[in-house]
């Protein structure tokens, strides 16, 4: 009898009071949650299902415990390896397996061919208004310890005793979206080499879709469709085509996506986080892996992962083994902030949910006030813009914006002499205003010659050698290496600019034949979904392209007030919102670039100029500025995304941009002749064709900032 009490109380003691006191000591989860997680081997825990799960993951030695994360949006599994926890499968509402977040990190040191995964002894619930989470205790492999008493021991020595890093792994998921927020907050013990430290680390598509995929983005780097390689030589050659460890910098909004048949899936992190920095060392941000397909691991899925080091300089990238190796010592602290999440739709959806989630940041304040920087612009066109007996720029051609700045400064010293300039430009033009027959008739003129270019189908063609001939980029790369599109191709971007001259040749002159070509053109592209060929005179026809973009925008929504189909309104605010991943969200302390964008992703000439680096800022302010003189307001357009900011922030960029003869922050490529003349004042307050997201630095011709001009006062008239 007292035997059996005296058992009964060991069982009470080791079942029910000792988990207390050991959650009490760790002040992680209540009694009754650490009873939830720690049940019965191969129990569905979190949900009350007693079901056996099994791994889809092939590559994990299960160790027959799982737990389950799930709120109706998003559902991971975490499967217990045999050495501890975990990795995890990611599936959607509807059941399809998505993507698999490999381990809880991993290490890589210099002077051991082993990596060592970080695992967990056990797990952990809290429950807040962020969501559940798990956090898992983890230290990573000791690799002697793992070869003892095994037919390895005798011949393989490896030195570590202890764990080089320990930590601790959160996952939490949303209460109500499809969400989950990673956290790695880890630590090293010792001082070693360290090739890489991984931190979230996902496998898509695996023992799932493989390498399939409908599209994938990596902004300002990648938008792939189809069968298409990232880091591919479509329109790169290498080495410029390698591209997939990139300079943090070149990454224009800090998140990967990659889709297919309907879902989507994202990885997001913190770009500007101190991922690690010892004492005074440098800093160590978060270093982005993109490899779709898995060419790294040469495995079937899609990579996308976060790790360090960083890739600091150009030289260093496309390293997922660092060469030069960090310093990890004691006490060190590598932290990683992540989103893992899930949109409907591709993989533009995929970026919207998350400009939609976090907004777009404010802009910086311009580099001058508005109305000063008009100033400056006006009293440019008034001085070293003028040439005498030629004209603004040398042309008798006045900008559109001076006649204003006038109208308003009337009575000012510089408002008078710029009134002087264009009565003299006036003036010099012999054009007698046409009758209205003749201007009918030389719209009709205009729109038969578009009909007759058009094909049946409604497309344009792509006419490298006639009308599409502006310089000879096209015709060198086409000797030395290959054509950059061949004559007969299409692409969205020719076949969307003549619909707008089309649409309103119809309302000028009232001929159908006209809204009907544009209509087919439209019709042509709706089931388009990368924006392609706006810069086609020295670049690859089909690389993705902001200009295309911003071109069908504009076509898509003159179409939808032409015809009232809704399906054009939805494909404008597709396109615009295509804008997005070209477009620089963030940027870091050294280096101003918010609200940068990329033209396209690809080269000038396969060699000359590299899009993924350098940044151009006209073409997105063209954009806005005929979306403008056409009267179309994004804004109200398409209210789930903040145009006006967007529209605002590009602009002031813009302003950034604009030099004088102080700056020494530019150098020009092939005209070294105008370094004079900009040291002399002549291009002074002109902004610059490129800037280099590595070093800051601007180059190449100047733009005159008429533009900028124009939309400030487009600004300024909203009340932004």
């Amino acid at each position: 009898m007292k035997s059996d009490a005296v058992r009964r109380m060991f069982h009470f003691f080791i079942v029910l009071i000792l988990p207390v006191i050991s959650l009490s000591l760790s002040e992680k989860c209540t009694a009754q949650e650490y009873a939830a997680v720690n049940t019965v081997q191969g129990v569905n825990s979190m949900s009350g299902d007693s079901k056996k799960v099994l791994p889809i993951f092939r590559h994990g030695a299960y160790g027959n415990e799982y737990i389950e994360l799930n709120n109706g949006h998003i559902q991971i599994i975490l499967f217990r390896r045999i050495n501890g926890w975990a990795w995890g499968e990611i599936y959607t509402p509807s059941g399809k397996f998505m993507a698999v977040l490999e381990h809880l990190g991993e290490v890589m040191l210099r002077d051991q061919d082993i990596p060592m995964r970080l695992e967990a002894d056990s797990v952990y619930t809290k429950s807040g208004p962020e969501g559940k989470s798990f956090m898992f205790k983890v230290k990573s492999t000791v690799v002697r310890e793992k070869l003892k008493g095994t037919s390895f021991e005798k011949w393989m020595l490896y030195p570590l005793e202890h764990p080089c890093v320990v930590g601790e792994v959160t996952l939490t998921i949303s209460p109500d979206k499809p969400i989950i927020y990673i956290k790695y907050r880890l630590e090293g013990t010792a001082n070693y080499f360290v090739r890489y430290i991984r931190g979230p680390w996902l496998r898509v598509g695996e023992e799932s879709f493989g390498i399939k995929k409908d599209d994938a983005i990596f902004p300002g780097v990648e938008w792939l469709i189809d069968s298409e390689w990232s880091s591919g030589s479509d329109w790169f050659k290498y080495p410029w085509s390698e591209r997939f460890v990139p300079h943090p910098n070149k990454v224009s909004i800090p998140l990967m996506a990659l889709s297919y048949e309907g879902d989507g899936i994202g990885l997001a992190w913190e770009p500007n986080q101190i991922a690690t920095r010892w004492f005074n060392f440098r800093t160590q941000r978060p270093q982005p892996v993109f490899a779709v397909p898995n060419f790294i691991d040469r495995m079937n899925n899609s990579l996308m992962g976060i790790m360090i080091p960083d890739a600091s300089a150009e030289g260093e990238e496309n390293k997922p083994y660092a060469d030069i190796p960090l310093e990890l010592r004691v006490g060190q602290m590598i932290n990683f902030d992540a989103e893992l999440w899930l949109s409907k739709g591709n993989s533009l959806n995929v970026v919207t949910d998350w400009v939609q989630r976090h907004g777009l940041p404010e802009p910086p304040e311009p580099k001058w006030p508005f109305e000063e920087t008009l100033y400056n612009i006006a009293g440019a066109y008034n001085s070293n813009f003028w040439v005498e007996g030629k004209g603004f720029q040398g042309r008798s051609h006045v900008p559109g914006f001076l006649d204003r700045y006038v109208r308003e400064h009337t009575g000012t010293k510089l408002g008078k002499a710029l009134k002087e300039k264009i009565d003299w430009c006036n003036s010099q033009s012999n054009t007698k205003e046409a009758s209205e027959d003749t201007v009918k008739n030389e719209l009709i003129k205009q729109g038969d010659t578009l009909l007759q270019l058009q094909h049946e189908d409604g497309s344009y063609y792509f006419d490298p050698d006639g009308r599409h001939y502006v310089k000879d980029d096209f015709k060198v790369a086409t000797s030395f290496i290959e054509p950059m599109g061949h004559a007969g191709d299409t692409a969205l971007d020719l076949c969307m600019t003549p619909v707008p001259t089309l649409l309103n040749i119809a309302e000028k002159t009232g001929r159908q034949e006209y809204k009907e070509g544009a209509r087919k053109a439209l019709e042509y592209c709706i089931s388009m979904t990368r924006p392609e060929g706006g810069d086609y005179w020295e670049t690859p026809l089909h690389a993705p392209n902001l200009y295309a973009a911003g071109h069908a925008a504009i076509a898509y929504y003159l179409g939808y007030k032409a015809f009232g189909d809704e399906r054009y309104k939805e494909k404008a605010i597709y396109w615009i919102r295509s804008l997005i991943p070209f477009t620089h969200l963030w940027e870091t302390p050294a280096v101003n670039m918010m609200y940068n964008t990329k033209p396209c992703l690809c080269s000038s000439d396969w060699y000359f100029a590299n899009w993924v680096r350098d940044h151009v800022q006209w073409e997105v302010l063209s954009v806005f500025k005929v979306s403008s003189d056409y009267g179309i307001k994004w804004e109200e357009v398409d209210p789930e995304i903040d145009w006006t900011r967007y529209f605002k922030g590009v602009t002031v960029a813009a302003i950034r941009w604009m030099h004088t003869s102080k700056d020494n922050d530019w150098r020009p490529h092939n005209l070294p002749e105008t370094y004079e003349p900009f040291k002399n004042g002549e291009f002074d307050y002109c902004f610059a064709d490129t800037h280099n997201s590595t070093t800051g630095n601007y180059g190449g011709a100047f733009i005159g900032p008429e533009l900028i001009a124009t939309n400030i006062y487009t600004i300024l008239d909203r009340k932004w």
